[in-house]
């Protein structure tokens, strides 16, 4: 009995991804009710592997895909075990030439060889799932992939900014990497590359990407620092998606990342989220006047804890 207890504790921490269990929400923009709950490591996993698809300036359909591979063979994990070689998100291996252990751990390369892969499949997005990435990852389960589109999907439309103010997270602080301003723009140029920083204008306290060490002011009075990223109209975005799109996926990757990187606050396009538990949903910003409200459509701007 004791070792059944064991067995089933572990089969529960490896679907929902283990960290106490779910802390992430996101829910149907089309308001039919539709939702999926997920830990914040699945969380920072999915928007790395939506981020590297938009990047390549793949559409949403690749996106599901990709999450949906994941979620099916690594519950969104990035696990250094599985059958035979296979490891990483997408358990990829070595000995397949998938890359070197040490590059299939990286979840932002992985991500980038399953989409090599994918584009390579002939009318790919017109594929039903299932088929699309068995040609990728030719599992001996091809059907498995397909119970996980549902969920996949919920979170593509979300983390490619397709659905606004549609994913929330609890945000309660990890340990297990950098924070601050510094620990979010180096995990901005990882997932999206140099130009989500330095094109965009983005800024640290009123200072520029470009400064290699921000000054330590406090903006929001309670120690806490500001990122920001300008998406206006003029502002170039990836792959040439509008500044509505580019804006909610920023935002969206930004709550998705909140426990690692001890993000406190989100805001953009009047809305708010703030840390605290996924059942605090984006929220409209009270407006104080004209001159004084704050301006929210035009950038994302992200608030660290300190």
């Amino acid at each position: 009995m004791a070792l059944l207890a064991v067995a089933g504790y572990l089969v529960v921490q490896y679907v929902t991804g283990g960290s106490g269990g779910p802390g992430c929400k996101v829910v149907s923009g089309k308001g039919d009710g539709a939702s999926y709950e997920f830990t914040p490591e699945q969380a920072v996993n999915a928007a790395t592997i939506t981020a590297v698809g938009t990047g390549r300036g793949l559409p949403e359909r690749a996106v599901t895909i990709a999450l949906a591979t994941a979620l099916q063979e690594s519950a969104l994990r990035n696990i250094r075990h599985g059958d035979r070689d296979s490891l990483g998100l997408f358990q990829q291996r070595p000995s397949q030439g998938w890359g070197t252990p040490k590059e299939i751990m990286d979840p932002t390369y992985s991500a980038g060889e399953f989409y090599d892969h994918l584009v390579k499949v002939p009318g790919y997005t017109r594929l039903p799932l299932t088929v699309a990435a068995q040609r990728v990852q030719r599992s001996g389960f091809p059907q498995a992939y397909a119970k996980h589109e549902p969920d996949a999907a919920l979170l593509a439309a979300a983390l490619t900014g397709q659905s606004a103010a549609t994913l929330t997270c609890d945000g309660r602080p990890a340990a297990t990497r950098a924070s601050g301003p510094d620990g979010v723009r180096a995990a901005l140029v990882r997932d999206f590359g140099r130009d989500v920083l330095d094109p965009a204008g983005a800024e640290v306290d009123g200072t520029s990407g470009g400064t290699p060490t921000p000054s330590p002011s406090a903006t929001d009075g309670s120690g806490g620092r500001t990122v920001t990223l300008p998406v206006s109209a003029d502002a170039p975005s990836a792959a040439g998606r509008g500044p509505g799109l580019r804006g909610w996926q920023l935002a969206h990757w930004a709550v998705a990342n909140a426990s690692e990187l001890h993000i406190a606050r989100v805001t953009y396009a009047g809305r708010e989220w703030v840390a605290g538990n996924t059942a605090s949903q984006w929220r409209t910003i009270a407006r104080k006047g004209t001159a004084g409200a704050e301006r929210t459509a035009d950038a994302v701007r992200i608030v660290t804890m300190r």
